[in-house]
């Protein structure tokens, strides 16, 4: 196996933290970019939402660390919720520039340097089945995860040539410290998981495999999918 350089974005707790932890295990060369440089699981600091952050990330990384090779944008957040008629603005836009302007920033960045290291690498995107299935409450983080899909499908397109693929993994509800006020109310999760037909909210290591295969050699012939993890949710 060819050890390669992943940076994870969002990767010192959650979804990116298993992430970040499996690509390790592995023997891959993993660097963890977060916005909380204090997180014991952080190697660089980065505001994935403001461009001149991610510059200086990259720059760090690749002069430490050398060209990158995988990708994961993880980085996201709700920041709230509430109907659309009375969402408070800050979280729609707070959500909006991580989500879909982080990502954009980072697959930008990225994407233009390993292009011009010549790397036949690959992005993978933390989207959301909330993209296709709406849930009341949710319509701002929704829209992003949709932006999210449509810019994994553009990236992909555009970056074959050069042999970048580009893909995303869509989790339904998971288990993390961001879902956990939700996850401890006993109705609320029990409402929820009656909308999955396997039954229950998935773990971070229920997602966590479909992301290291989008981004390894076996999955060489896969770009633009958004791949549903979501216990067939949106079957329902």
């Amino acid at each position: 196996m060819n050890k390669r350089t992943v940076v994870v974005t969002g990767g010192a707790s959650g979804i990116g933290r298993g992430i970040a932890e499996a690509f390790r295990s592995d023997g891959h060369r993993v660097v963890v970019a977060d916005i909380d440089i204090n997180a014991a699981a952080a190697d660089v600091h980065l505001d994935i939402s403001d461009a001149a952050s991610v510059d200086a990330a990259l720059a760090l990384i690749t002069r430490e660390y050398g060209p990158i090779d995988v990708l994961v944008n993880n980085a996201g957040l709700a920041g709230g919720g509430g109907p659309l008629v009375s969402l408070d603005l800050e979280v729609f836009d707070r959500c909006v520039a991580v989500n879909f302007r982080g990502t954009f920033l980072m697959t930008r960045a990225v994407g233009a340097h390993m292009i011009a290291a010549g790397t036949r690498g690959a992005i993978v995107n933390i989207s959301s089945i909330g993209a296709r299935q709406p849930t009341p409450g949710l319509g701002h983080y929704e829209a992003t995860k949709a932006a999210v899909d449509a810019l994994t499908r553009s990236a992909a397109l555009e970056l074959a040539p050069h042999g970048i693929r580009v893909n995303a993994v869509a989790p339904g509800p998971v288990l993390t410290p961001m879902t956990a006020g939700f996850a401890s109310d006993t109705a609320a999760r029990s409402a929820w998981e009656a909308r999955i037909p396997k039954g229950s909210i998935a773990s971070v290591a229920d997602v966590v495999p479909s992301v290291l295969f989008l981004a390894s050699p076996e999955a060489g012939h896969l770009t633009g999918v958004s791949l549903p993890v979501d216990g067939g949710q949106l079957l329902t």
